[in-house]
């Protein structure tokens, strides 16, 4: 196993088996991706406890003949030959996953097929992806291309954490495009909203309830909210539509007769490209009384242009674009990319996830298709 902390050790990162090199068909690519994705649901990887689905992953990618990099629960690999002089492609999905759901009728943990339908935890965010577009990395690389791939399987997607694809970006060579694959329905998501959260405090004076005195921080908190829901941002993006903000916490109060002199509340905000996370933070500041204090900025929208030769593609086979509203890894990726994926993204998180076995062929063919020969420059 390689674990190196510098991209200058890619120059030697060759694959050690004619394997790959060996026709592998659809069929054989697909059969390949089920069996590991039923695999990776029998063990749990939950945010920051991915280590055990990452050590079988690992595995699984060297008994390809391929050597493998891995930090902390990250694992990566990348095509044989590796040229700085060629633009670099990253290929990536996440391996954790959040914890059941109240409501799971079968076993989260043991994948179970009925009809096209496989069950299990992580199934369709993101394992289906995950497997599809490693799969596709094994297809790629049979012949040579005009660009470099690496396929990474990051950690802490679904919490935001910094050891996930965070800590990796600065390991790696450097990108100029990057697949995420996310349940999308093999639709292509060209702009993705960011994500601020914001702890607001409005303050009061203490005082007992019985009699006219103090000053209560509720009803103070309760006007700023009111600003919050009726507030609309004047810019208004061509993809991804309206600034969203939400009220999703509230805290207050010590015991039933005093005044509280402090009231908490959390504020969900989904960013657009027609402000940065600090220029919302600033307009939200100036409209409300409160106290505001984001907890990061880091999570900004994203998009990528009309006119890259990968979204060319995508309109060539026909497939959709459109803006998501919800957050994955892009949105700490300094470059192009473009999210899409086998799956829909109303079965994440749910009890009894599932993915279509026929999704994921569908993804492996469309990646493929969108991929290979594919020129950047």
């Amino acid at each position: 196993m390689v674990n190196f902390n510098h991209y200058y050790f890619y120059f030697h990162n060759f694959v050690l088996n004619y394997h790959l090199y060996k026709p592998m068909d659809i069929d054989e690519l697909f059969y390949d991706a089920v069996d590991l994705l039923k695999q990776m649901i029998t063990i749990p990887s939950f945010s920051r406890e991915e280590n055990k689905v990452a050590d079988h992953l690992q595995s699984y990618i060297e008994e390809k003949g391929i050597s493998t990099f891995r930090e902390g629960n990250n694992v990566w690999c990348n095509s044989a030959g590796f040229d700085l002089k060629k633009p670099t492609i990253l290929l990536n999905s996440h391996i954790d996953t959040v914890k059941p759901v109240e409501g799971w009728k079968k076993n989260p943990f043991v994948p179970f097929s009925e009809e096209d339908k496989i069950y299990g935890l992580g199934s369709n965010d993101a394992g289906a992806s995950v497997v599809a577009l490693l799969h596709t990395f094994f297809r790629l690389t049979m012949k040579d291309q005009p660009y470099n791939l690496i396929f990474l399987a990051s950690a802490e997607e679904e919490i935001s954490g910094k050891n996930g694809i965070e800590s990796i970006l600065p390991l790696l060579p450097p990108i100029e495009f990057a697949v995420v694959g996310e349940p999308t329905n093999m639709q292509a998501a060209v702009a993705e909203k960011g994500l601020m959260v914001l702890d607001c405090t409005a303050y009061g004076v203490s005082g007992h309830a019985a009699r006219e005195e103090g000053k209560n921080a509720i009803y103070e908190a309760m006007k700023d909210i009111q600003r919050i829901e009726q507030y609309s941002f004047p810019k208004v993006s061509d993809t991804l539509g309206k600034v969203k903000m939400n009220v999703t916490q509230i805290n207050a109060g010590t015991q039933h007769n005093v005044i509280p002199d402090r009231c908490s509340f959390v504020v969900d905000v989904r960013t657009t490209d027609c402000y940065t996370n600090h220029e919302v933070y600033e307009i939200i500041k100036e409209n409300i009384k409160s106290e505001v204090k984001a907890r990061s900025f880091r999570l900004n929208s994203s998009g990528i242009s009309s006119e890259h030769p990968f979204v060319k593609r995508v309109r060539m086979l026909e497939r959709n674009t459109f803006g998501s509203p919800t957050l994955s890894d892009q949105a700490l990726m300094p470059f192009p990319s473009v999210k899409i994926g086998p799956g829909n993204s109303s079965r994440s998180h749910t009890a009894d996830e599932f993915i279509l076995s026929k999704e994921i062929r569908e993804g492996i063919e469309l990646y493929i298709k969108l991929l290979d020969g594919l020129i950047l420059k």
